[in-house]
């Protein structure tokens, strides 16, 4: 359970921000330092294997199939329970993503997996082991292996909608029997579920890809340690065979963080925000970039990290004066019975603001379209004007109310450095400037024109060459 909230760096700038209340610090997960918290803490030490199960035609889309390995660490001072068919247990999603044409989204996701015993292996380090064998708990330092094969089986896959990934509560049954899976899809039922055409080779030239584990656990989120739970890898895709393109991972596991901190290593434009909520994280990652003279794609991919309040709306501040074009939302696709559903979300842009919205409230739909734990969605449009530092807003389903994020908004259309509007840069302009020196205290912070962050002689210097 988390009691605080705070807003996390921009990683590519590596800037502590702050909005009122929220705070920001180096935490498990954001791309900072990694800290070994007291109690149980489980991570994904590493994603070893990759296993395909062919494919299915699914609503006439061929659907390809495949389960990632993961090797759990504990890396806390406590051992971690491990008992199979109690709520005592790990379960693991999977999913997979991919970063093509300046977009990071995800194109599979799996049901969960049901741990059962523990290995007591040493790839996180010195092991102190709990028991000899597999037994119900894993010891501090110790690892403990999940083949491809072993988080591909369907039987021990249940539903993500059963978990609460916030505190880690499960029923004791893990329900993997339920609803049954759908004919005609027993190859690629609750396994990872990839369209075709997202790995198509011929289709995706240049595309990056991204497998992820994540583990989520009772214990180590009740000791506040979860937020370092998702791990990736990233994989390359090869020839056709068996109905299912053969994938191969590549490079090494990257520990404590989710697949969306490899943004910025593919367009350097992209930076990565933090944002918690009292019961989770949500991380938001932005690429805005010029696409023509003149015209900015923004790009934004959100992700619910472990969040049972999930999200329903998100809305970016535009300046009215912006003309804002080419609008689009992307979501995730469940299968195998789960009962969400995928309704989009609907986009207004007025009032200062690009918004899309949940089509149903909580208390009318408590299975509606909402950012669930362990997915990303993805918001884009263009606009006429640069990219300055400025909030958007999440808004909560479950629990209402909202979270700000401070990432990267259109700016107004005058002149950058015009920082009163009125159609030149001169010394009223050079006081507000020199007013605002230093960190920015607020949201948007206009002065702040190389939207670094900070204001200094990097905008002084931008403003006078503007000048008149």
């Amino acid at each position: 359970m988390k009691t605080s909230m705070l807003v996390g760096t921009l990683a590519s700038a590596g800037l502590a921000l702050s909005i009122g209340q929220l705070s920001a610090r180096a935490v498990p997960g954001e791309g900072g330092a990694a800290e070994t918290l007291a109690g149980p803490d489980v991570i994904v030490g590493a994603i070893p294997d990759v296993a395909k199960y062919g494919a299915a035609n699914v609503g006439g889309v061929t659907y390809m199939a495949y389960a990632f390995g993961s090797t759990s660490c504990n890396i806390g001072t406590a051992q971690l329970d491990w008992y199979a068919g109690t709520s005592n247990h790990p379960v693991i999603p999977q999913n997979a993503y991919r970063i093509k044409g300046g977009r990071f989204e995800q194109i599979g996701l799996s049901w969960i997996k049901h741990g059962f015993c523990a290995l007591q292996e040493s790839l996180c380090g010195s092991c102190t082991p709990a028991g000899s064998g597999c037994p119900s708990l894993l010891g501090v330092g110790c690892s403990d292996p999940y083949t491809a094969g072993l988080n591909g089986n369907q039987g021990d896959l249940g539903p993500r909608f059963e978990v609460n990934p916030s505190t880690g509560a499960f029923p004791a049954t893990g329900s993997t029997a339920w609803p049954g899976i759908p004919s005609g899809q027993g190859t690629i039922g609750r396994r990872v579920q990839i369209d075709g055409n997202d790995l198509n080779p011929a289709l995706n030239a240049g595309a990056v890809y991204l497998a992820e584990c994540q583990y989520i656990h009772p214990q180590d989120a009740a000791n506040n340690n979860d937020n370092n739970n998702s791990s990736y890898r990233t994989f390359t895709v090869g020839t056709l065979s068996g109905g299912a393109y053969n994938i191969a991972l590549t490079g090494p596991t990257q520990q404590s963080r989710p697949a969306i901190f490899h943004w910025p290593a593919v367009n350097p434009n992209a930076t990565i925000a933090i944002a918690d909520a009292t019961d989770g994280r949500y991380v938001l990652g932005c690429n805005a970039y010029e696409i023509t003279p003149g015209t900015w794609r923004y790009e934004y991919a959100v992700l619910n990290m472990n969040s049972d309040a999930a999200a329903s709306s998100f809305a970016v501040q535009v300046p009215t004066s912006v003309a804002v074009t080419n609008v689009g939302f992307k979501d995730v696709r469940y299968h195998s019975g789960e009962p969400f559903d995928g309704t989009d979300w609907t986009v207004t842009t007025t009032g200062g603001q690009v918004r899309w919205q949940c089509t149903q409230t909580f208390a009318q739909n408590a299975n509606a379209n909402a950012l669930r734990w362990s997915t990303v969605y993805n918001f884009w449009f263009d606009a006429n004007s640069r990219p300055v530092q400025g909030t958007t807003t999440l808004g909560l389903f479950k629990t209402g109310g909202s979270l700000p994020v401070v990432t990267r908004v259109p700016s107004s259309t005058c002149n950058a450095a015009d920082l009163d509007c009125n159609g030149s840069v001169n010394g009223a302009d050079l006081a507000i400037l020199l007013a605002s020196w230093g960190p920015c205290a607020s949201s948007p912070c206009a002065p702040d024109l190389d939207a670094n962050g900070v204001v200094n002689g990097a905008d002084l210097g931008f403003l006078l060459l503007s000048w008149g």
